[in-house]
């Protein structure tokens, strides 16, 4: 067959196979060690660390591609900034980065390239993905114990419930990473149920406390739950920092190292 030519595909086999795929593949999704929800940069590369080091890994992600505000930097200017040491998670997945010269300790990426590459390197090691799910409860059991999320399709949710009613799903998990962001929706959801003070929301912006902040509070904040970039900031309270990523990958790795003591009882 001429290697240019297309095989003669037939348009049920298609659906009947990726259909099979995915619920195959479902199945094994529903019960899982940890589940990360937020698809940025903290959330991936926090989802890739466990992967790799053999946890079964789920990230959740509300919209269609992952990567969060990754995908660009500050002001439509498609460049970003990312504080050393954290350019070498970078560096390692084959991302350049560019030092600057007048600027010590600042490297200067391309975010699409940066974001494609966490996102090939969250699967390589292993990480399953749910997109367009979005979370809207928690499971949670006994004395407050956390064990999962509620979630439902995002155009579900979109749409709205006064225009069409689906019901969630619960998937269950030893561990929940919240890495969504400004929202910090996990920490929210655990305080509309009584379980966690109120999240104030991102403080003005102010890069280098922002920056250590983020990583020196990257933790557990309730039973079960950990929080990851922005979240973090978000929880406490603390500044914002821009399109300075350094942080979020930073955080990332640290919140997997938490879960991951966390797991083995440490």
């Amino acid at each position: 067959m001429d290697e240019l030519h297309p095989a003669p595909l037939r348009e049920r086999d298609v659906t009947r196979h990726i259909a099979r795929e995915f619920y195959q593949e479902f199945d094994q999704l529903i019960e899982r060690d940890v589940i990360v929800v937020g698809g940025g940069p903290s959330g991936l590369v926090c989802a890739r660390d466990l992967a790799a080091q053999g946890v079964r890994t789920l990230l959740v992600e509300q919209g269609l591609a992952l990567g969060g505000g990754f995908w660009s930097g500050g002001y439509l200017m498609n460049k970003a900034a990312v504080c050393e040491p954290a350019h070498d998670i970078l560096e390692r997945m084959g991302v350049p980065c560019k030092p600057v010269r007048d600027c010590a300790g600042m490297r200067i990426v391309d975010p699409p390239h940066a974001t494609a590459r966490l996102i090939a390197s969250a699967y390589e090691a292993g990480v399953k993905v749910l997109n367009l799910t979005t979370v809207v409860d928690l499971v949670l059991r006994g004395e407050g114990a956390l064990e999962g999320v509620v979630v439902n399709h995002t155009t579900a949710e979109m749409a709205g419930h006064n225009v069409i009613h689906v019901d969630p799903i619960a998937l269950e998990s030893r561990i929940v990473v919240d890495a969504t962001g400004h929202d910090a929706v996990i920490v929210g959801l655990l305080h509309k149920r009584g379980c966690a003070a109120t999240v104030p929301g991102n403080g003005a912006m102010w890069v280098a406390r922002s920056e250590a902040m983020v990583v020196e509070q990257t933790r557990e904040v309730y039973p079960h739950c950990f929080v990851t970039g922005l979240a973090v900031a978000a929880v406490d309270g603390s500044p914002r920092m821009g399109p300075a990523f350094g942080a979020m990958l930073l955080s990332g790795q640290r919140a997997a190292r938490l879960v991951h003591r966390k797991l083995k009882g440490e």
